[in-house]
């Protein structure tokens, strides 16, 4: 379960002090928008840990207890605090319960990535169990209705299609695509669409096709012959994730994924 949603479900029922990174200078262990739920008996999030973080959370339990108003408080990350980052973090407290929840919906969760995952087999699961916890908006697309687990439906958009890759024409402008489908006809024809939106449109940044250098060599040639340009089959890539990993298991897989699509984001 991501952080958010951990926070928004406690929400509905208790209150808390959230507390925000509001603005840091120098060397800081979190950045500017980082947050964390402070309850009576639990926390959510974290806002850099050791002694800044322990000061804070006993600080908006105060709040908690006092019923206190918003505030900003600074720290001075140094040998005051036991740490050795040496810069300045600003926090800021609030008070908040559930009435509060849309607004703090829209800050906490902002503009998030959308991300489209064409495909349900076991790479694809990890995928999902990845991006549940990252910034982005995820959307999980197959031409089998039952491939979807159940227990995700509230936490992921997912999406039948068939032909699958008549998705990709109602996909979210500045959607990064991934594709692992179960075989390959599916996998180049949503390519294949991924290509043509790009070049009416030119609103995918990221195309990722799942596979070796060998699939992808038989791809561009049957691409070629759909009448797609060398530059515009430069835009795919393939293989997918970072490079330096060459464990297959499906969970590194979508480590390595993952953090190639947040290489992209950034």
């Amino acid at each position: 379960m991501s952080e958010s949603t951990q926070f928004f479900k406690q929400l509905v029922d208790h209150t808390a002090v959230l507390v925000t990174v509001q603005s840091t200078r120098g060397s800081a262990p979190r950045d500017a928008g980082a947050w964390m739920a402070v309850f009576a008996d639990s926390t959510v999030g974290t806002v850099g840990g050791g002694h800044l973080e322990f000061d804070s959370i006993a600080y908006a339990r105060q709040l908690l207890q006092q019923q206190m108003t918003p505030s900003l408080v600074r720290y001075a990350l140094g040998p005051s605090l036991g740490q050795c980052c040496g810069g300045e973090v600003v926090l800021h407290f609030e008070r908040v319960g559930p009435t509060d929840t849309d607004r703090l919906s829209r800050q906490l969760l902002g503009a998030r990535t959308p991300v489209a995952l064409f495909g349900g087999g076991h790479v694809g699961r990890a995928v999902v169990r990845v991006m549940l916890n990252l910034p982005v908006d995820l959307t999980w697309i197959d031409s089998r209705d039952e491939i979807f687990p159940p227990e995700l439906f509230s936490r992921v958009r997912c999406e039948h299609s068939d032909p699958v890759q008549a998705a990709v024409a109602d996909l979210m402008p500045h959607t990064c695509v991934l594709i692992m489908s179960f075989n390959h006809a599916e996998d180049l024809d949503v390519v294949a669409a991924c290509l043509m939106r790009r070049r009416e449109r030119d609103d995918l940044p990221y195309i990722g096709l799942i596979g070796s250098k060998t699939k992808w060599a038989s791809f561009r040639h049957r691409l070629e012959e759909r009448g797609f340009s060398q530059a515009e089959l430069d835009y795919v890539t393939c293989p997918i994730g970072v490079s330096g990993i060459a464990d297959k298991r499906p969970e590194v897989i979508a480590v390595a994924v993952a953090a190639q699509i947040l290489q992209v984001i950034a």
